[in-house]
Formats: structure tokens, sequence, C-alpha cells
């Protein structure tokens, strides 16, 4: 797999070529992590470069509805539902390895007519705070680990989601942790998913069966927060169209079945030196610097306003019960899987922090840039952490918000988050997920039917 990491428009048109690339899919991530855009024949593409999308792509809830009469959305979008430019960015070009015919996708930055970025666009978001990090002589790194489903094909949304028949002729029905031959009952599906991977240079690590029946989770190298961002959003697609082409689904959803744990995507994150390549985590002792606990400060402060950007969706909160494999609250400690802040075991030169309030449902570069704000707020602001935890968080009281409106009122009130996302961003972000939001309240689930109809 050629190298895109430098790649300019001609080394594009170059691998295009040589490629013999005839459609070119231009996406769009938008605030639910959709990919939305067009397919280009190759000599449009080619002749043409930008694209254009209305604005308001970027605006629509996870159905496909506007916010209607939300001031903070009608003050960035105004009434003519004007259109964006589109540039490709070379960096991202990969093969559909699906696809019949040699089809190429990449990703498109977002501008405004006047040359500006999107301020809104998720990938413009996650920009704008990796920039601040830049202006301090830093940069971060990430490593994303990746949980999800697999299920049975199920067309019904009434009914249950259970998990899909393997080579055994089975489905799972016990937690198979870590289980070698419960991965092995679904060596066709993985053997494809390794080989679009490589394909396309996502460059995964590990595999592994986690706690629920049917899921999975799947590691990712450490690299810069835009490159693997990308690679989670390309990997997203990638898993569900090699899924379905296997008879089964695979789902982000953080809670998809009732009585099986949630599903996260943790992010490793460290920081280091421009110019020296230092991790300034670490003191030249070994030591925890000052600026690794500040982080964690920050972490501890800001995640609980940070959730309606980790955890977008009602269901997100399912997973965020009390002993259900998904931490409560923001407690920290050393290599303790029960807290939402973790530092794993490392040597200096990796000491790294753990996020693992994130649900797997998050858009990636949303989730990248609100972690990291977090922590680059505890930087600035010289926070200090709690005391350690050195127990069961479990049994420590809630910290997080238990459900969508409760942490969109956190979110709109963080003011110093706003200012490092963006406050037009925010402003499209809490409209779409407060009209999400509304659209749930007005459907009557079966828990409502089975013990309310005749017992109030």
């Amino acid at each position: 797999m050629t190298d895109h990491t430098n790649f300019s428009h001609s080394d594009m048109e170059k691998w295009l070529t040589d490629k013999r690339v005839t459609e070119i899919e231009c996406l769009v991530p938008d605030l639910t992590g959709v990919a939305r855009g067009k397919i280009l024949p190759r000599e449009k593409f080619t002749a043409e470069r930008a694209m254009r999308l209305p604005e308001a792509v970027l605006g629509v809830t996870v159905t496909g509805e506007s916010p209607e009469d939300h001031e903070g959305y009608d003050n960035v979008f105004g009434f003519t539902d004007r259109d964006m430019v589109l540039i490709p960015d070379p960096s991202t070009v990969r093969l559909v390895p699906w696809a019949v015919d040699p089809t190429a996708q990449v990703i498109m930055d977002c501008f405004f007519h006047d040359g500006t970025p999107v301020d809104f666009a998720p990938r413009n978001v996650l920009r704008r705070v990796t920039n601040m990090y830049k202006d301090m002589g830093w940069k971060p790194i990430v490593a994303p680990e990746l949980e999800f489903y697999l299920l049975a094909r199920n067309v019904d949304p009434n009914q249950p989601l259970v998990p899909p028949i393997g080579r055994s002729g089975r489905s799972e029905t016990s937690r198979q942790l870590y289980s070698i031959d419960a991965v092995n009952e679904f060596d066709p599906l993985f053997e494809d998913i390794y080989d679009y991977c490589d394909t396309m240079g996502l460059e995964l690590d590990t595999l592994i069966h986690e706690f629920g029946a049917g899921q999975m989770e799947i590691n990712f190298l450490h690299d810069e927060p835009m490159i693997l961002a990308d690679k989670v959003f390309f990997f997203k697609r990638t898993l569900r169209e090699a899924a379905l082409r296997h008879n089964m689904y695979a789902t982000f959803m953080a809670k998809p079945m009732t009585n099986e744990p949630g599903s996260a995507m943790h992010i490793h994150q460290s920081v280091v030196d421009t110019k020296t390549g230092k991790n300034i985590f670490s003191n030249a002792d070994g030591s925890e610097s000052k600026i690794f606990l500040n982080y964690v400060a920050g972490l501890q402060k800001y995640l609980p306003a940070a959730m309606a950007l980790l955890a977008p969706y009602v269901n997100s909160y399912r997973r965020v019960v009390r002993h259900g494999a998904a931490p409560i609250n923001i407690e920290w400690g050393y290599d303790n899987r029960t807290v939402g802040i973790r530092v794993p075991l490392s040597e200096q030169e990796n000491r790294r922090i753990e996020n693992r309030v994130i649900g797997a449902d998050a858009n990636p570069y949303l989730a990248m840039a609100v972690t990291l704000a977090c922590g680059y707020l505890g930087i600035k602001e010289n926070l200090q952490p709690g005391e350690v935890t050195t127990g069961s968080a479990y049994d420590a009281d809630y910290q997080l918000p238990r459900g969508l409106s409760e942490a969109l009122k956190l979110l709109s009130a963080a003011t110093p988050l706003h200012e490092i996302l963006g406050k037009r961003f925010i402003d499209v972000y809490v409209a779409v997920k407060e009209t999400e939001h509304d659209e749930f309240m007005r459907v009557i689930s079966p828990w409502e039917r089975e013990h309310l109809l005749m017992h109030v």
C-alpha cells in the first residue's frame, strides 16, 4: 500500500491513473460521522476538482431532519441554503476494495466561498484543536480501540437484535472474552476485513473478542489525530460493507442488545514536543510531568460537558450504567479499567492517558477533538487532578450525565469548550442533537407498552 501522507494533488492524479480508476466516491463526514457526498466519473473529478454541496448537509440529524426554528442553527445557516466548496484531501485517497470496477474514495474538506474553512465541519473542528497544540510546539498522538458487534441480519426494527451464526452453524449464547475460537467462528469475514483494510492502508493492530456475545474490538496503531480519525471513519464503512457480504450486520451502536455490554471507542493519547520528539507527559528522570497531571485534571473537569459529543445519542447512555463494563464517572487510576481516565502501565517515552468514556457511536473526528480540548484546557488552566482511585470506581457516585438532554445542557454551559471547538460549531451541534432528542421522545418503546399499558 502506497503511503499517501504527503500526497499532492498531482500525486493523487498519477495514482488514480496507475490504478485505472474510473469513478471517485467523494466523501464528507457529517456531524454524525455518516459519509455524505457524491460519486463522480474520473474525468469530471479531474476536470473540476472542487465540488459543491449545501452547507445544511452538515447540520442534519441521524434521521436526516434539519432543526426547525432553532436560534443557534438559524444564526449559522440563515435561510438561503448556501453551497460550500469541497476540496479533496489527497492524503486520504484510497481504493474501494469491494467495488467491481476500479473505484476510489477520497475525503473532502469543506470551505466557504471566500476560502476559509467551514467551522462546523468535523474535520475542521479537529484541525482547529490540533492547531492549538501546534502553536504550543506540541503534537498530539492517539491510538483508538474500537468495539463493535456482529449481528444476525434483522430487517424489522421492532425485533430484538441477536448474535449471528458462525461457521459452526450456531450463534453465541455466552460471553467469550479473548476467545480465539470465538473469533475463528467468523474467519471468512475477518479475512475479507483484513484484506480490505490492507488494500486501504488502514494498518490495523490487534483483533480480540470482547465481553459481549458477538462483540469484537479492533485496535489501531498510534499516529496523529487526523490520520487516525480518517482511518476509523474508513474502517466503520468497510466493516459494515464486509459484514453485509457475509449476510450479517456490523454495528457501532453503543448498546445494541439488552443484556450485553455496550461498545466503546477508548482513545489513548499523549503529546510530544515537535522539536525534540519527547513525550511531554514524562520528565527527564522518567517521572510524571506537571503537564501530565494538568491533562488528567482537564479531562476530569470537562468530560461531563463533553459527553454530548462522546455519547451523542439517546442510546449512548444505556451503556453508561453501573457494573456495565463502562465507566460512570471521571475518576482516574493506574492500570484500572473501572475508571473513566486510565493510565496504562508503560515506559516513560510511551506514557499516555486512556479516555474510556467514549462510545463506539461517537464521530471519531469530534471525539478526538473534544478529548484533546479537555486536556488542553487542563494545561492552560493549570488544573490539578483528584486523588488516584485504587479500588473499583464502579461503586463510586455517578459523575457523568445520565442522558442526552442533561449532557446537552452541560455542553451548552461549558464556555471554555465553546472557545476551543468554535461557538458556531457548538450552536449547530446542540441544535441537531436537541432535534434528535425531540424525535426520540415521540417514540413509544416496547418497555412502556409492556409495563404501563395495563398497570397505570
